[in-house]
C-alpha cells in the first residue's frame, strides 16, 4: 500500500530509498548502504604531503651521496673499474642470486600469480643507495660499494627486462611489466653526480671531507629511518597482506646477504668485501620496485602486492 502511494506520488520506491540513504550520509562518501558509509581517504593531503617530503629526501640524499663520495678513493674507485672481479662476484649476486630466489620463494609458498610477480621484480631491481651508507657503517670497502651500485643501475636497463621475461613467464605476459627507465636513468644521475663532487671534494680537501664524512654518515642514518617511517604514513592503508607475503619478506633479504657473502667468500675476496657483496646484493632499490607496480598494474591488483616493496625494505634493514 505504502508503495503504491509512493507511486502515485510520482516518487519510485528505489528512488525513495536512495535519497533516504544519502540523506544519512556525509556528501563526500562515495559508497553509501543505509547508515554504512564509506568515505575517501584524504589523497590530497597525502599528495602534498608526499611531493614535499619526495623532494626534502631527495636533496638530503643527494646530500648523504656527496658525503659517501669524500670517502672514496679515485684511485681505488678506478681500480675496480679496471679489474672488476668484485664487481662481477656483485653482478652474479644481484642479477643471477636475486631472481632466482624470488622465483624459488614464490614458487614454494604458492603465492597469488600477481604476488609473485611482485617478488620477482624485487628481486630483479639494481642495489639501492642506502647499502651504500651501511656498507660505510659495517667498515666495508666504500670504493666496491659505490662502484658497484653504479654498474648495478646501469646494467639494470638491461638485465631487468631480461630477468623479468625468464622468470615472470610462468604467471603473466611479460609485454604487461613496464619497466622505467627514466626512473632508473634518474637513480644513476642521483648517484653519480653527488659522488663525483665527494671525490672532487675530498681531492681538494682532504681535511674537510673527514668532517663532511661523518655528518653525512649520521645523516644517512638518520634519512633511512626517515623513509621507513614516511612509506608506513603515506601508504598504511596498504598494509593488509597476506601472512606468506611478510614471511617471504622476511626471508628474501637474509638470504641474498647471505648467499651474497657466501659467494663472495668462495671467490676468495676478503672479509671487508665479503660484507659489501652481501649489502649490494641483499639491500635492493625498493623505490625503483614500488615506481614499477604502480605503472604496471591496476589498483585492484595493487591491494595485494603494493606493500611487499615496503616489508622487504624493512626487514632488509633489520
Amino acid at each position: 500500500m505504502q508503495e503504491h502511494h509512493l507511486q502515485v506520488l510520482g516518487i519510485s520506491t528505489s528512488k525513495f530509498l536512495t535519497e533516504q540513504q544519502a540523506s544519512s550520509c556525509p556528501e563526500n562518501a562515495t559508497v553509501c548502504n543505509g547508515t554504512s558509509c564509506l568515505l575517501p581517504t584524504d589523497e590530497e593531503f597525502n599528495k602534498i604531503l608526499n611531493t614535499v617530503l619526495s623532494t626534502v629526501l631527495t636533496v638530503m640524499l643527494a646530500l648523504v651521496m656527496f658525503s659517501m663520495g669524500c670517502n672514496v678513493e679515485l684511485k681505488k674507485f678506478l681500480g675496480h673499474i679496471r679489474r672488476p672481479w668484485g664487481i662481477f662476484v656483485g653482478f652474479l649476486c644481484q642479477f643471477g642470486i636475486m631472481p632466482l630466489t624470488g622465483f624459488v620463494l614464490s614458487y614454494a609458498f604458492a603465492i597469488l600469480p600477481i604476488q609473485a610477480i611482485v617478488v620477482i621484480i624485487m628481486g630483479c631491481c639494481p642495489g639501492g643507495t642506502a647499502s651504500n651508507i651501511l656498507a660505510y657503517w659495517v667498515d666495508g670497502d666504500m670504493d666496491l660499494s659505490i662502484s658497484m651500485t653504479t654498474c648495478s643501475t646501469l646494467l639494470a636497463m638491461g638485465m631487468m627486462p631480461l630477468c623479468l621475461l625468464i622468470y615472470t613467464k610462468v604467471w603473466t605476459d611479460y609485454s604487461s611489466i613496464l619497466i622505467p627507465y627514466d626512473s632508473i636513468g634518474i637513480s644513476l644521475v642521483a648517484l653519480v653526480v653527488p659522488v663525483s663532487c665527494g671525490i672532487f671534494f675530498k681531492h681538494r680537501w682532504p681535511t674537510k671531507a673527514k668532517i663532511v664524512l661523518k655528518i653525512g654518515s649520521i645523516s644517512g642514518a638518520v634519512l633511512i629511518v626517515i623513509i621507513a617511517v614516511v612509506g608506513g604514513i603515506l601508504y598504511k592503508g596498504s598494509w593488509t597482506i597476506t601472512p606468506k607475503l611478510w614471511i617471504i619478506g622476511t626471508i628474501f633479504p637474509a638470504a641474498g646477504y647471505s648467499l651474497g657473502f657466501l659467494l663472495a667468500r668462495i671467490a676468495g675476496q676478503p672479509w671487508h668485501r665479503c660484507r659489501t657483496v652481501a649489502l649490494e646484493t641483499g639491500m635492493q632499490n625498493s623505490q625503483l620496485c614500488t615506481t614499477i607496480v604502480q605503472l604496471s598494474f591496476s589498483p585492484e591488483q595493487l591491494e595485494l602486492m603494493f606493500t611487499f616493496p615496503l616489508i622487504y625494505s624493512i626487514f632488509q634493514l633489520g
